[in-house]
Parts: C-alpha cells; structure tokens; sequence
C-alpha cells in the first residue's frame, strides 16, 4: 500500500501522552472566546478559570507522578520518562503562580489582560513539550515556541519604555542565541548525515540517532564545534557567563511576574534542554563537554555573585543571582556523569529554586509601584514594621535563595556540593562555596532593608515615601503563605518528596 507509512506514522501519535499540553492549548483558546462573549464586567472571572484548569491538570498529573513511565511517542519526536513527568508538574506549578502574580500586577494598569493568561498557557504547554523532546527539530520548535511567547510577555507594559527596551533586547539577544544554536545543529546534522563516515543516517536529527554517530566519530573536528555552539545557544537560555549580558535590564525592564517566569520557568526549560543534550546526545562526547561547562559554571558564579553585589535595583539582584544560582546548577550537571545522585539535587535544587524565587517575587509584585521596573532598596525600608507577613515571606525566601540553614535553599545547596565533591570537582566545589558566602553580602542587605531602620528623617533629601497600606487578596495570601511555609518544611524534612526523588 503506498500510504502504509502513513498509517505507520498516525499509529506512533499517541495523543494521550500530550493530553496536559492539548489541554492547556485549548484553555488558551477558551479564554480568549471568554473575552469575547462574556461582558467586561465579568472578564475578572477569566483569569480564575485559567489558574483552575491549571490546577486540575496539575493534580491529574501528580496522580500518575510515581508511576513507571519510559516510552516514546509521535515516532520518537519526544520521550516520555518520570523525570519528565516531574518538570510537567514543575512548569504547570510555575505557571500558577506567575498567572496569580499577573492578576495582581494587571490589576493596578489599564492594559488588555486576557492576552496575558492565554500566552502564559501556550508558553507553559512549550516549556512541557521541551523538557520530553526526544529530536532536534521537536527540541527547537518548542524551544523557540518558549522563546517567541516571551518576546510579547516581556515588552507586555506597552505604556512603559523601560518595559518595551527590555523586549527589543530580548528579541536580539533570543534571536542571536537561537541562531548560534541552529547553526551548532545544522553542523552536527550535516556532519552526521554524510555518507562514508561510521554510524552516518538521514535520520540524524534524532537524539539517538546523533549520539550513535557520536560514539562512531570520537574526535569528529565538525561535531565538536557544533556541539559547542549548541551549548552556547542554551548557555543564552539559561543566562550562564559570558551570555548572561541580557539578563539585567531585560529583568529589570519586563514586568515582575514575567521576569518571575524567566527567572523560575525559563531557566528550568533551559536546564532540561541542558540535561538531556550532556546525558544522552553528546554523552560519547563526555570530555569536550565537562570541559564547556566546568569553564562556563566556574565563571557564572564568580560573575553573578561579584555584578549582584554592586545593584541597587532589585530585579536587578535577583537577576544576577539567578546567574549564581545556574551556576550551582552546572556544577551539578557535571558531577551527573559520575554521580547518579546529582540528578535529583538538581530536581531538588530547582523546585527550592521555585519556591524561595517565587516568594520572593510574590513580595515584589505587592511592593511595586506605578513604575514597575523602579523597585529599589530603598522602597524595602521598614516593610516588616509596615507589613509583618510580607516581611516574613521575604526573609525566608531570601533567606533560602542565599542558602542559610535551616531552608530548602540549604539542602539543595548541599545536595549539589555532596555530588560535586564525590565526582571531585574540587577547584569548581571551592567557587561554589565562595559564592554562597559572597551571596550572603547581598541577599541580607535587602533583607536589611526590610528590617532595620534607614535613619533617614521623613521628607528628608533622598528619603524612601512611605507608602500606603498594602492590599493582599486571600488567594495572594494562601500562596505566599504555601512557598513560606514549604521553604522551611523541606529544609527539615524532605519526606515522600525526597524518597521519591532519589528513587528516580
């Protein structure tokens, strides 16, 4: 039958294994039918329906989150595995949060809002396509869906120049590193297809197709500079040094529940991307890899520490210490090749990544002003005396972002260090353990801040207004009150949670 490898192909499309995704996809679609037929007066009502449907799938997913799964779909375009299931439910949890940090944040600004949840959705649905991609052309689609959802998300604040500088810069930035990654892939699909070399096939855009030539060709001139600039090109994503120049005034110019998705769901897509390329494609190229990324992590953690103690700014901070904090990441994707372990610090560092970051934006959201992208120390001042939960959530999560015990931060930080220090990384071990201890500098200025009198007189020169009352909605209270309170829980107790990552 001429059309049998059609049928073949339609057999492979296990559409239930995407079902998250679909859904978030025709969630997205809802909304912006919602808009059209409900009245403005109960558009207030969308986003709640958005943040639920993410919820149920969340849950449902949670539901099937110890059970075995290893299969591949849609003809090996992507690859389904528990690890994967696990960032599914990191990025839709992500999601959750930065929807509920947008109601706040649109809530204060006479701008379209629908649109905000509906790309959101899209981006999240990418972010979860990424992390399971099994070939190189579903790992770029996906990656550049996440990409191109961001350009609009960041520049969201039409109103705001600063907002609409920092989207004109992450296009340039994302277009440059998205051509740098092509052009790698292009090289290692040319190199990988030729005729006459060991292990060559016209399907070498597939992972294991391409590590199979890999392991053929060990010291391939052409593979080993596509592979560099592949990782170059996530090196962009994730805001590892020198690619991280972007990283600070993007953060500092997008709205502060988009550069929340950036600093948290981002640079966890990107560290899937990460993971999979250096564990199963350019596995046989172990060598040239460790190498990269020994130089690359060594040097993101001296420059994130040493640029985020001179801001002021603190998006700015929290910018630049998330380029500390991708660092520590790397160092433990190094050790991964020696010490199985390793994954689950990383699994284990990200989601305390998730939970101390999110807090800690979840303050900032409520503390900004009319001009979002002018949030200073200086706008900190008493904010425990003026607002004791906000204060308290803000210490906790800086608290566990620097890495002070008893805190998820804590753990994570050591689980990365134990892993580090049994695949004897100790030049790399002896950084990390320097930026914790640089990072502390700035971390507890801010929170200084927030709890120390500025012994400035009122109306004086340079003196902080004191603002009004703050409004925190219930649901914004419960969220908070959820990271705070998680963030102390694991840095006691990991319970079910840590079993299960260790198990996997």
């Amino acid at each position: 039958m001429p059309f049998d490898f059609l049928h073949q192909a339609a057999a492979a499309n296990a559409w239930m294994a995407i079902l998250p995704e679909l859904m978030l996809g025709l969630t997205a679609l809802a909304l912006l039918v919602l808009e059209l037929v409900l009245d403005k007066e109960n558009h207030e009502v969308i986003p709640a329906i958005s943040i639920a449907a993410q919820l149920g799938i969340m849950c449902a997913l949670m539901l099937e989150l110890r059970a075995s799964v290893d299969f591949e779909s849609f003809n090996g375009l992507l690859r389904h595995s528990s690890v994967g299931q696990f960032l599914r439910i990191f990025f839709l949890l992500t999601s959750i949060l930065v929807s509920l940090l947008g109601t706040i944040s649109l809530r204060r600004r006479t701008l379209p809002r629908i649109e905000f949840f509906s790309i959101v959705l899209v981006v999240t649905a990418a972010m979860m396509l990424l992390a399971q991609a099994n070939h190189f052309v579903m790992l770029f689609v996906a990656l550049e869906t996440v990409t191109i959802g961001f350009y609009v998300l960041v520049s969201y604040f039409r109103n705001s120049s600063a907002s609409l500088e920092a989207g004109l810069k992450y296009l340039i930035m994302g277009g440059l590193s998205s051509a740098v990654m092509l052009f790698g892939i292009m090289l290692l699909y040319g190199v990988a297809s030729t005729r006459g070399l060991p292990g060559a096939s016209s399907d070498a855009m597939s992972f294991e197709a391409m590590r199979n030539f890999l392991h053929q060709n060990p010291d391939n001139l052409i593979a080993s500079v596509g592979i560099v600039m592949v990782l170059s090109g996530v090196a962009f994503k994730i805001g590892a040094f020198p690619f991280q120049f972007w990283i600070p005034d993007v953060y500092q110019g997008a709205p502060t529940p988009v550069t929340a998705f950036l600093a948290v769901g981002s640079k966890a897509a990107g560290f899937a991307v990460l993971l999979t390329l250096t564990q199963v494609v350019f596995a046989p190229y172990e060598g040239l890899v460790v190498w990269v990324l020994s130089i690359l992590a060594g040097m993101t953690i001296i420059f994130g520490n040493l640029a985020a103690l001179t801001q002021y700014n603190v998006k700015r901070i929290m910018g630049l210490s998330g380029v500390s904090h991708a660092g520590f990441l790397m160092l433990g994707v190094i050790a991964l090749y020696t010490v199985p372990m390793a994954l689950s610090a990383i699994l284990f560092y990200l989601f305390a990544y998730l939970l101390a970051a999110m807090a800690v934006f979840g303050v900032m959201v409520h503390v900004a002003g009319e001009n979002d992208a002018d949030q200073d120390l200086d706008h900190y001042a008493d904010l425990a005396k003026r607002e004791p939960f906000l204060g308290a959530v803000l210490a906790i999560g800086l608290g566990s972002l620097a890495g002070i015990p008893p805190l998820a931060g804590f753990i994570g930080k050591l689980l990365i260090f134990i892993s580090a220090f049994k695949a004897g990384l100790y030049p790399l071990l002896m950084i990390a353990v320097g930026g914790v201890v640089v990072s502390i500098y700035y971390y507890f200025g801010w929170i200084k801040s927030a709890y120390f009198r500025t012994w400035r007189t009122a109306g004086a020169e340079g003196a902080p207004a004191q603002p009004a009352r703050i409004n925190i909605t219930l649901a914004a209270y419960v969220a908070l009150t959820l990271l705070a309170a998680f963030t102390v829980v694991l840095g006691f107790y990991q319970g079910s949670f840590g079993q299960w990552l260790f198990m996997n």
